[in-house]
């Protein structure tokens, strides 16, 4: 229990006592992401449950016409499918991992019989529910009031929160999708951020920012989400924030999709 705690990446588990972590760790599957990796499909029932530890999952609501938009960010301080605890259910958006990362997941049914049993459990994934809401408000209210520019920016914060440098293996087709809008806006968008400073450089699959110009780029709203999202979890998770530690996967999820059209592969079988 005390390996496992230490090399833990997630900061919702973190923050578990052990007795309460105790109640997941033997169910747990350790798998690895691609980017691009669609981990739930909007319709699929929501299972199994994600605990990232690195990496960066966006939301995205498919739209009638066939446009996309991301609507949160998730990354090692949330879990994805954890409102499965409600009960068995569909989820209304398809999860993307823009990010290649790693995870902890367990079947939605180990989740709710731990959940029914903890209120460490329950705690955790109340205050997860709280911060998700929280994000999912300020992009409702940034994605109306404010220009592309400021909300490009906010999104390359975002990204860089979850990656370990300045350098962002993120594409400007992945950008277009996190924006909503067409490849052209992000192209012109992208020369008004080297302009500014804020993005030194920008080939081919990666994206070089400066974070302080960025963040004067960016819109009020970054700022003002992660303050509150921060001072949420530090005043309610009693653990320390965890290490960045390393991580053994032995599983991989492809980019095809996280059920018919993907698969998790043991590092046995290759």
């Amino acid at each position: 229990m005390t390996l496992y705690r230490t090399g833990i990446g997630n900061r919702l588990l973190a923050a578990l006592p052990p007795a309460d972590l105790g109640l997941l760790t033997p169910h747990f599957q350790k798998v690895s992401f691609e980017p691009d990796a669609v981990l739930v499909r909007s319709g699929d029932e929501m299972d199994p449950v994600y605990f990232p530890h690195s990496g960066a999952i966006a939301f995205m609501l498919d739209m009638p016409d066939g446009q996309t938009v991301a609507t949160t960010l998730m990354g090692r301080e949330g879990a994805l499918a954890s409102f499965s605890v409600l009960g068995p259910s569909l989820s209304s958006v398809t999860a993307i991992a823009r990010m290649a990362g790693t995870a902890s997941l367990i079947s939605a049914a180990k989740f709710r019989d731990a959940y029914a049993q903890s209120a460490a459990i329950r705690n955790v994934v109340q205050l997860h529910a709280r911060a998700v809401l929280l994000q999912l408000q300020h992009v409702a209210a940034c994605n109306a009031l404010h220009r592309v520019d400021g909300r490009m920016a906010r999104w390359l914060l975002q990204l860089h929160d979850r990656v370990p440098d300045d350098l962002l293996p993120v594409t400007q087709e992945a950008l277009a999708q996190l924006l909503g809008v067409r490849r052209t806006t992000v192209t012109l968008t992208m020369s008004k951020l080297r302009e500014a400073g804020a993005v030194p450089s920008d080939r081919r699959g990666f994206v070089e920012i400066d974070r302080a110009r960025l963040e004067r780029v960016a819109c009020d709203c970054y700022a003002l989400m992660q303050r509150k999202i921060d001072r949420m979890y530090c005043q309610e998770l009693s653990a320390p924030q965890p290490t960045r530690a390393p991580f053994r996967e032995n599983a991989i999820v492809s980019s095809g999709g996280a059920r018919g059209e993907s698969r998790a592969v043991s590092r046995a079988e290759k």
